[in-house]
């Protein structure tokens, strides 16, 4: 018995080593250093001081050498989320992951995002090119002292990083413009629709000035100093963008003669994309302004010779081999014209040449202007900085010090010329572009009588603006939440702000709710089964909260209703109309009930309750009053390596197996609450500046600072994003828990 406890035990002390072991040679070995003295490629020596969030505050002698450092130590927290942040848009993933990255890379090379951004890179001022050179060197820095621990994830899918260019960062940035501008699969399904459809009624659907296809959305505004405890302004912003493991954003301090910066960029860019200085803060929201078309080309799909303006012009051919691991490449061949690639489409008995136009493909609008927001020191340097940004047309919020408050749209928006909305246009030359809006005819406020400004993707431009608008503009239910909260006459604070940001309240919902009670009252008092989802909705206030019922019954109403709608206008095309203007769309039907749409209203509502609580009862009981919306909006999110591993929750990756996820969680909020949730899009990181102590700003990341699963920063910031909580952002006072003194290499 004695010599069978001492083998037992003998098992037991090699499986701990044998653990020991894995964990250290697959996890913490590969940690990188964060503290002692390191020799870089810098002109002078510097220091990169990690606080307890492992955020880095870089102090360096120039500008130069902190974008350097700043790519050095993004590469050290998230070398692998950044390499695939540069395949994606290349077309380079099925290089790596095989079959499963072809579609994407398909989709990346017809785009064409790195040809556009090779071309931009070419067009690039000597000073803007210098700061993204000064990056790329970091960046390599970092993969040249680590060729034999690179993050895990290298090895498991068993490749190496290349070097880092400049390129590679401006693929990123185009990235983040196409999935914040992309129009080009609605614009092809109204175009289809209008053949099938009611065209009035697919009109109604997808208004030109104020809807689309569901989009990514944010929330960003700015309270002057009246409003506030403090005197001085507050400013918030909190993109909602596809929830990403590893976090989306980066936090960093950048300091040297001229810059001193915090805030947040996306892995793989340089400098700070939301934050503040010493001197001025500024959030972004999408603007959501219609920044591409598709041209019918008259075109010969065997030569490439197609006409424009009568005469005949002949399109470049272009061939692509697309790297596949364990397969032989794949070739993609496509025409050019001049409005830009060509796809082929089957229309009737023929095949259609669509060309798609879009601000981002020319190079000649391109400008990298963070340098200069990250050093603006005023309302006019801010929006001279603005007036170069060349990416997607966006909202920006600003404060200073000084008590002044701001809005600017900015970005490039095309002119169009015979415009006829967002369908296809004639490739001849009759509807081409002419020039962009000016930068000065662009929605803009400075310190506005009321104190507040506030932008949650709402439509910014005036009835009777200049200039033909099109964009898919969300709904304003969120915009008027937020100004609601900030004009309850209490002093902002920072944490009141933040409670703003996780609010829960809908008021389509609970509009729709008091409309369906309404129906029900009227015709539906004789039917029991209805009787106990009516009580749910009687005493609901609004909130979509995770934990309670009448949010997953109204979520449920309100499908059954948008499917109804959607028939209407194009038999079948209920089930996928989920239109980003839906909610309005669906309200005004509700409100002014035009005859040529439904001819009882009452009973559409009646017969949408019934199927919902059906529906309902089937996912979650018969009983409607024991329903829980945080089940049917369970989340759970891994990252897309470590947490598909076949061994992931067994010994010994048991003991870290949590870190590879998060989730299951249920969430709580809606399209059209502030806090805008699904199980695809949440708020990807939450800001609040304080213009009167820069100390007392918050910032919160998802997940954590690091992509290294054995670090303590990989998912340390989850829960309080979870509950809604907060971090103080250091800025003027930064506690050190590692320091790496970084000297100028021989």
């Amino acid at each position: 018995m004695k010599r069978i406890l001492q083998f037992i035990n003998v098992l037991i002390a090699l499986a701990l080593l044998a653990t020991g072991a894995i964990l250290y040679w697959f996890g913490y070995r590969l940690l990188p250093q964060t503290s002692g003295p390191v020799s870089l490629g810098i002109s002078a020596p510097a220091k990169i001081v990690r606080d307890a969030l492992g955020v880095p505050h870089i102090r360096a002698a120039s500008i130069e050498d902190a974008v350097y450092l700043q790519g050095f130590v993004m590469a050290q927290d998230r070398l692998w989320q950044m390499d695939m942040a540069r395949r994606q848009p290349s077309g380079q993933l099925a290089e790596v992951v095989g079959v499963a990255g072809l579609d994407s890379d398909l989709d990346a090379r017809r785009w064409r995002l790195r040809h556009i951004a090779e071309a931009q890179a070419k067009v690039l001022p000597a000073s803007e090119y210098a700061i993204l050179a000064a990056y790329a060197r970091g960046v390599n820095a970092f993969i040249a002292s680590r060729h034999d621990s690179l993050p895990v994830e290298f090895s498991l899918l068993e490749y190496d990083p290349r070097p880092w260019t400049i390129v590679d960062t401006l693929v990123i940035g185009m990235q983040m413009a196409k999935s914040l501008s992309a129009t080009d699969e609605a614009e092809l399904r109204k175009a289809d629709l209008r053949q099938i459809g009611d065209q009035a009624k697919i009109e109604t659907l997808f208004p030109v000035r104020t809807g689309g296809e569901s989009q990514m959305g944010s929330n960003a505004w700015v309270v002057s100093g009246q409003w506030t405890q403090s005197g001085k302004p507050l400013l918030a912003s909190d993109p909602h963008l596809q929830f990403g493991f590893p976090s989306t954003w980066y936090q960093v301090h950048l300091q040297a003669p001229g810059l001193n910066v915090t805030g947040v960029t996306l892995p793989g860019i340089p400098m700070v994309i939301i934050g503040h200085n010493e001197r001025i803060a500024w959030g972004i929201t999408n603007l959501h302004f219609d920044v591409m078309d598709f041209y019918v080309e008259r075109m010969n799909l065997n030569t490439g010779q197609y006409e424009f303006n009568g005469q005949v012009e002949q399109g470049q051919l272009e061939r692509e081999a697309i790297l596949v691991k364990g397969e032989k490449p794949r070739v993609l061949s496509q025409w050019l014209t001049r409005h830009g690639p060509v796809q082929v489409r089957p229309q009737g008995q023929a095949n259609q040449a669509l060309a798609l136009r879009w601000t981002h493909a020319d190079p000649t609008n391109f400008s990298f202007i963070f340098p200069d927001l990250n050093r603006a020191q005023n309302w006019n340097d801010f929006r001279a900085a603005l007036s170069r940004y060349p990416g997607a047309a966006q909202n920006f919020v600003y404060a200073d010090v000084d008590g002044h408050i701001g809005y600017q749209a900015t970005g490039h928006f095309p002119i169009r010329k015979g415009f006829t909305g967002d369908v296809p246009l004639d490739g001849r030359g009759q509807q081409e572009w002419d020039g962009w809006i000016p930068f000065e005819d662009l929605p803009r406020s400075f310190d506005p009588p009321g104190g507040r400004l506030v932008t949650a993707n709402q439509n910014p431009f005036p009835e009777k603006y200049a200039y033909p608008v099109a964009g898919r503009f969300t709904s304003h239910y969120r915009q008027r939440q937020i100004e609601a909260m900030l004009s309850t006459g209490k002093p902002l604070t920072p944490e009141k702000m933040l409670v703003i940001q996780k609010d829960v309240y809908s008021a389509f919902s609970h509009f729709l709710s008091k409309q369906v009670l309404v129906a029900y009252r009227a015709r539906g008092l004789k039917n029991p089964k209805l009787s106990g989802a009516a009580a749910v909705l009687e005493s609901w206030d609004g909130q979509m909260e995770k934990g309670t019922p009448a949010p997953l019954l109204i979520s449920l109403i309100y499908q059954q209703l948008r499917r109804a709608v959607g028939d209407r206008a194009a038999p079948g095309f209920g089930a996928s109309y989920d239109s980003g203007i839906a909610a309005s769309v669906i309200e005004r039907l509700l409100r002014e009930r035009p005859a040529d749409w439904f001819s009882d209203y009452p009973q559409l509502l009646l017969r949408v309750f019934s199927e919902a609580v059906a529906e309902g009862q089937r996912k979650q009981g018969p009983d409607v009053s024991k329903w829980d919306y945080g089940t049917y909006l369970l989340f759970t999110q891994a990252h897309p390596v470590l947490g598909r591993l076949p061994l992931a929750n067994s010994f010994p990756f048991s003991l870290v197996a949590d870190g590879f996820r998060v989730g299951p969680v249920p969430l709580s909020g809606s399209a059209t609450t502030v806090k805008q949730t699904s199980l695809r899009v949440a708020p990807s990181m939450r800001f609040v500046a304080d213009l009167a102590d820069w100390d007392a700003s918050l910032n919160n990341l998802t997940i954590g600072q690091s992509g290294q699963p054995m670090s303590a920063h990989f998912r340390d910031q989850w829960k309080a994003y979870y509950v809604g909580e907060s971090f103080p952002m250091f800025f003027r006072t930064v506690k050190a828990t590692d320091t790496l003194e970084v000297t100028p290499a021989k």
